[in-house]
C-alpha cells in the first residue's frame, strides 16, 4: 500500500533533473553497467565491454550516471570506485554522492563531512540538503532534519524530489533513497 501511495505521488509530480545532471525522481534504468559489469567497471557501448571508468572515453556526466545507477542498485563500493574516476572531485554533485555512499555504507561521520562540503560548494544543492536531512533523521535529530526541509522549501524546492524524499524520511523515521 505504501509503495502504491508513493507511486501515486510521483505520478502527479513532474520529473526533475538536478544540477549534477544525474538525479531525478525516478530510479535509474538498469544498463549493462549493473547487469553485466562487476568490480566498479562500467559498460562502454563503443567497445561493447566492461571497462575501467578511467579507461573509457566517458565524461563526468556519464560517470555520474553510472554512479547513480550503481548506488541505486546497492553496489556502494562500485559506485565509490566510479566516483574516484570523476575528474572534478570538488563538484557539489560528487561531494553529494560521496556523502550518500558513505551514509549507505554506515560511515555516518564521513557522510556528514561530505554533505557539509557539498553545501559549502553549492548552498542551493537541494539533493545534498535532502540527504543531509536524512542523515539527521538516521542520527535521531528530527529537528535538524526539519530545518533542512525548511531550507529546501525556502530555496524553491517545494514539491521536488529532494523535498518529498526528506519529508517521507521524517515521517517514517528512516532515510529514503527512491
Amino acid at each position: 500500500m505504501r509503495r502504491l501511495m508513493i507511486a501515486a505521488a510521483f505520478a502527479t509530480t513532474p520529473v526533475l533533473t538536478f544540477a549534477a545532471g544525474t538525479e531525478s525522481d525516478t530510479p535509474p534504468t538498469p544498463t549493462e553497467t549493473t547487469t553485466n559489469c562487476t568490480n566498479g567497471m562500467v559498460w562502454d557501448s563503443d567497445t561493447k565491454a566492461c571497462v575501467e571508468p578511467t579507461d573509457s572515453s566517458f565524461n563526468d556526466t556519464e560517470r555520474m550516471n553510472a554512479v547513480r545507477e550503481l548506488a541505486y542498485a546497492g553496489r556502494i563500493s562500485d559506485a565509490e570506485r566510479v566516483l574516484d574516476a570523476v575528474e572534478d572531485q570538488e563538484s557539489d554533485g560528487v561531494l553529494t554522492y560521496r556523502g550518500f555512499t558513505a551514509r549507505k555504507a554506515g560511515r555516518m561521520n564521513d557522510a556528514y563531512t561530505w554533505y557539509t562540503r557539498a553545501l559549502s560548494a553549492n548552498p542551493n544543492n537541494l539533493l545534498a540538503r535532502s540527504y543531509m536531512g536524512q542523515w539527521h533523521v538516521e542520527s535521531g535529530n528530527i529537528e535538524l532534519a526539519r530545518a533542512e526541509l525548511s531550507e529546501i522549501r525556502q530555496r524553491g524546492g517545494r514539491s521536488t524530489w529532494p523535498e518529498m524524499s526528506l519529508r517521507m524520511a521524517i515521517q517514517s523515521g528512516s532515510g529514503y533513497s527512491y
